[in-house]
């Protein structure tokens, strides 16, 4: 432990003097870069955690958690009715999907299209703003649901008809020809991811089944949580039910966009880390310079009995509080940054006329940020950590400083 005398000469020395201005400007620089790059990295770490947030939200807002690949849809739906793992859940559907080409005038588009019943249908929460007493055929058979973003592309409103091909055939009397049929859009909706609402709609289970040849042993069933976010946990208590049936869920469709979002949030905290390391590194030229400064009184010190340990852990110190400042500053800095982001997003967009965080490529109204308490202790620790190192060398420099040969070429 650091005593009181220790501490008194070490923040007297942390007080500059008129001769040393190149030391001070050294040490607010120190001070500066550190509280910089810690705040930059909680800031950079929050709206990152608030994207993926915001990404899982919507994703497990539109797509089903779980999805079973049944083998007898009447027994699976019977085994989980009968179970205790019902608890888990707040809605269980019968759907079935596939992929079909769109064609309309001189445009064709693959689509992938799924199909439930009018019931199942309205227990989805993407449709969950439909009115649906005042719309009571919206998911009649020969009715198709399409995204706003394929009807802005191929210039679709409600009412208009478009022809759908199955790869699925049909025997006509010049051989067998991919089925086609025509559906009438009832609805337009809207997700907020581009890719969903351009690559999918939804129809009548019964109307896809037609198209595609299928029948009721082609239906999965789809299983909605009340914890999607646990969804390793649940996935497991409904392998151990399905032991033979094929499961997976939404993390699961979405492995590849998740996992490089992991890696891009890793990659920024290493470079951004580097700014925590430069600043820190000048920590050691502040200290080197002044152990320089205070090489006659390190000698007086030491010729009236001070221990070089005692003077390791002075210039340690030194070093040690400029880096915690720093930090303990710098994690304010962030966190206020990271709460009021939204608000200071909008005044730079008016106070420059740019357009920051634009929604047309985001598809958010406003820029996501989640404070992670543990992302703030993981950049506290490592910054405190890293100025903690760079201070050993010239405290040990200062340690092993010979008093006589210093009082001799003062």
């Amino acid at each position: 432990m650091i005593t009181q005398l220790e501490k008194r000469i070490a923040f007297r020395y942390l007080k500059t003097k008129k001769n040393d201005g190149f030391l001070n400007v050294i040490s607010i620089f120190s001070f500066i870069g550190i509280s910089l790059g810690v705040a930059v990295l909680i800031i950079v770490m929050s709206v990152m955690n608030g994207f993926r947030s915001e990404l899982v939200n919507k994703i497990v807002g539109f797509n089903s958690h779980i999805i079973i690949q049944s083998n007898d849809i009447d027994k699976d739906l019977n085994l989980i009715n009968t179970n205790k793992i019902k608890n888990l859940t707040t809605g269980i559907l019968e759907t079935s999907s596939g992929e079909v080409v769109l064609i309309n005038k001189n445009f064709t588009k693959g689509l992938s299209i799924r199909g439930y019943s009018e019931d199942d249908f309205k227990n989805l929460k993407i449709f969950k703003e439909i009115n649906f007493e005042s719309n009571i055929d919206i998911f009649n058979e020969k009715n198709i649901i399409i995204g706003k973003e394929l009807s802005f592309d191929l210039g679709l409103t409600v009412g208009q008809s478009i022809l759908l091909m199955s790869p699925a055939g049909e025997d006509t009397i010049i051989g067998n020809l991919p089925k086609q049929e025509s559906y009438k859009i009832s609805y337009i909706f809207e997700s907020g991811l581009l890719e969903f609402d351009q690559n999918v709609a939804f129809v009548n289970i019964n109307s896809l089944e037609n198209l595609l040849n299928f029948n009721k042993s082609n239906r999965n069933i789809e299983i909605y949580l009340k914890s999607p976010l646990d969804i390793e946990g649940a996935k497991l208590k409904f392998k151990e039910l399905f032991k033979d049936n094929f499961i997976y869920t939404w993390a699961d469709l979405n492995r590849s966009l998740f996992s490089a979002l992991k890696v891009e949030r890793n990659v920024m905290f290493i470079i951004l880390s580097l700014i925590i390391i430069v600043a820190a590194f000048n920590i050691i030229s502040g200290l080197t310079i002044l152990v320089k400064n205070k090489t006659k009184d390190i000698a007086i010190l030491k010729s009236i009995g001070v221990l070089n340990k005692s003077i390791y852990k002075i210039f340690f110190f030194i070093g040690f509080y400029i880096g915690f400042t720093a930090t303990l500053f710098g994690v304010v800095i962030g966190i206020l940054f990271s709460l009021y982001i939204e608000k200071i997003r909008t005044i730079l967009s008016q106070i420059f006329d740019i357009s920051l965080f634009p929604e047309e490529i985001y598809f958010l109204s406003k820029m996501p940020s989640e404070i992670s308490i543990k992302s703030i202790l993981i950049i506290s620790i490592c910054s405190i950590l890293t100025t903690t190192v760079v201070s050993i060398f010239p405290a040990r420099k200062a340690s092993k400083l010979n008093p006589i040969k210093a009082l001799k070429y003062e």
